[in-house]
């Protein structure tokens, strides 16, 4: 037997597949971001949506440190784009 769904369970389950669709735009851009992140103008971009993201609860803030790192040490490593 088949229980009937609640009102609230298919609101949850609306807001819940508007929210996967959003967080999963901000994820996308946040790979777009990383990818161009080649000069230190596009990296203080790329930051602060990593920010702006870590902030709202997209990416948990470690998370969001860890990438960091590891695109200003990319930018550091390539010769002469710092």
């Amino acid at each position: 037997m088949v229980a009937k769904r609640s009102k609230s369970g298919l609101k949850h389950k609306r807001h819940a597949e508007k929210r996967r669709q959003q967080n999963q735009a901000v994820a996308s851009r946040l790979k777009t971001l990383a990818k161009q992140a080649t000069t230190p103008e596009a990296l203080k971009e790329a930051i602060a949506a990593l920010d702006k993201a870590a902030g709202s609860g997209i990416v948990h803030k470690n998370t969001a440190a860890r990438r960091k790192s590891r695109l200003v040490a990319r930018l550091r490593r390539t010769p002469g784009a710092a």
